[in-house]
């Protein structure tokens, strides 16, 4: 494994063990088409899951973002409005994008509540993150895919911008499988401004990896669970993105 992966997997595994001792209460909200997992704790998900099938949708994505009505305060941020810090650029970034989710004006609105959005580093989010979401598009034109994904909070401090304003804290990293079929792809990619488009193949791990940082258990065959890519699935030609 590569030393930055090596340095990267460290640092979470001891983040997750230090956590790990709080209590936290883990509210499933099964929204149209998709599922997010929150900790109430932090205010914020820690996992989410969808299936992406064959795109047949245009419903335009929402500009305006939400607290679910639907659930409680307690257990979602303070504010709905944009990330801002000084000298920082954060995203109010989807775990689950509308753009998967346009066949339904219902399922697209739900995308933009807060308990599916996180501050994401923008180069992260329209970066490493982004293409994530592009090979997700493509490849559901050729096979149903079952994308499972979540996040890693940490314990870095120094980055918590945005605890005062929303009452969450800034996650060190995010993770995400596509499967298809007997293939499988993993990442973790950390929520960093060095996370971009052309870095994604660094973050790719196998999905034993992935299970020993998250403590998840990945529903695919244990082969694919050692299997690692050398590099990212390639978009095909002529993919509409869009």
């Amino acid at each position: 494994m590569h030393m930055k992966a090596v340095y990267l997997f460290a640092v979470i595994i001891i983040s997750v063990t230090s956590f790990s001792a709080h209590a936290s209460e883990i509210k499933r909200i099964d929204y149209e088409g998709f599922t997010v997992w929150v900790d109430c704790n932090k205010r914020g998900a820690v996992k989410f899951q969808y299936n992406a099938q064959h795109d047949n949708g245009n419903f335009k994505r929402h500009k305006s973002f939400h607290i679910d009505p639907s659930v409680s305060l307690s257990c979602q941020q303070l504010s709905a409005k944009t990330y801002k810090k000084k000298g920082q650029r954060y995203d109010r970034g989807h775990l689950v994008p509308a753009n998967h989710l346009d066949y339904s004006k219902v399922a697209i609105r739900q995308s933009n509540f807060m308990t599916n959005i996180l501050p994401q580093a923008a180069n992260m989010n329209r970066g490493a993150w982004l293409l994530t979401e592009e090979i997700t598009e493509c490849y559901r034109d050729i096979d149903e895919l079952l994308i499972i994904g979540g996040v890693l909070w940490g314990n870095n401090p120094n980055d918590d911008f945005f605890t005062e304003s929303h009452g969450v804290k800034t996650p060190d990293a995010f993770w995400k499988v596509i499967i298809r079929n007997d293939r499988a792809i993993a990442w973790i990619i950390p929520n960093s401004e060095d996370a971009k488009r052309d870095r994604l193949d660094d973050y790719i791990v196998t999905i034993q990896e992935l299970e020993l940082v998250t403590g998840e258990s990945i529903p695919v065959d244990e082969y694919l669970k050692h299997e690692k890519p050398e590099h990212s699935w390639m978009i095909p030609r002529g993919c509409n993105k869009g």
